[in-house]
């Protein structure tokens, strides 16, 4: 497995004065990260793609010249392997990031609902790897069911609630306030699966924003869905892993975990806020972790 290294300064300065860089290896990095930019290809079922993940792992300079094309594309390799394909997340000013504003215009949803969609995300990360050993793990596979995940988020909006009525701060947060203590107050009040004519689930409802977002999450190649139960049931891929653990140092993230909703052991800091205070606010143009889907 290729390590989680800082690629944003890629280095060909090492490349032997002997391997010139042609067109041909240029079009075949290229094409590499072409194939990386689609999430739910799976090497195994296309040759092309197995071969340049070969010859990534077995050509230092094809593989520097590969993690060139996607740095330039302000793209961050997490892992390239026979198991996750050549795995990149958008770095926050590439033009392949989500931003939470766009994807919460995209579901159709009032622009004040980005916190909810943003909680709603964060929530699926948290419960699909609640302990850092579960993330550790390349053999992991988390499961995640729509209604489990808005259980989730209500179990945590209570706790948020019991923290705040300790504290005396019974009133709406502050706007400085974290962004998870901003939007419980939002997700209590709103209705889990609301009310149509025909018994459709309103995409407003909470567990119609948690379906959105797992159906996004599927789309992207990072979860799989396996059946019906509980408003849908999914499972992980191994990208999805390799993003969670690429946020896992966020702030707002490991605050949702420190509530104690699911059980998370301490054994490793990966799970553990980051020390250079991130802001926790789930803002418009805060980036999602991943990028866009690209259709084949």
């Amino acid at each position: 497995m290729t390590e989680h290294v800082d690629r944003s300064e890629p280095d060909l300065d090492g490349a032997p004065a002997s391997a010139a860089v042609t067109p041909a290896d240029a079009a075949d990095a290229a094409r590499l990260v072409a194939f990386g930019l689609q999430p739910r290809l799976q090497p195994a079922r296309d040759q092309e793609y197995a071969e340049l993940l070969r010859r990534h792992r077995e050509d230092p300079a094809f593989a520097r010249l590969a993690d060139a094309v996607a740095a330039g594309l302000g793209l961050v390799v997490l892992e390239v392997s026979p198991r996750a394909g050549m795995a990149v997340t958008a770095a926050e000013d590439s033009v392949f990031a989500v931003r939470m504003g766009d994807y919460a215009r995209r579901a159709a949803t009032d622009s004040g609902d980005r916190f909810l969609h943003g909680l709603a995300h964060l929530a699926v990360a948290a419960l699909a790897f609640p302990r850092p050993e579960d993330l550790a793990d390349d053999g992991y596979i988390g499961r995640v069911t729509v209604n489990g995940v808005d259980a989730f988020v209500r179990q945590a909006c209570r706790r948020l609630e019991e923290r705040a009525g300790e504290q005396g701060e019974n009133t709406d947060p502050a706007t400085d306030a974290p962004g998870l203590e901003a939007a419980w107050r939002i997700w209590a009040r709103r209705s889990a699966t609301g009310a149509t004519k025909d018994a459709r689930r309103p995409a407003a409802s909470t567990t119609g924003i948690v379906a959105k977002a797992l159906t996004f999450l599927t789309e992207s190649g990072f979860l799989q869905r396996t059946g019906d139960e509980s408003g849908g049931t999914y499972r992980t891929t191994a990208r999805y892993q390799l993003q969670v653990r690429d946020m896992a140092g966020a702030a707002a993230l490991a605050e949702l975990l420190d509530l104690g909703v699911v059980p998370v052991t301490d054994g490793t800091p990966s799970l553990l806020p980051a020390e250079d205070g991130d802001d926790l606010e789930l803002v418009a143009d805060a980036g999602l972790p991943f990028h866009a889907p690209t259709q084949p």
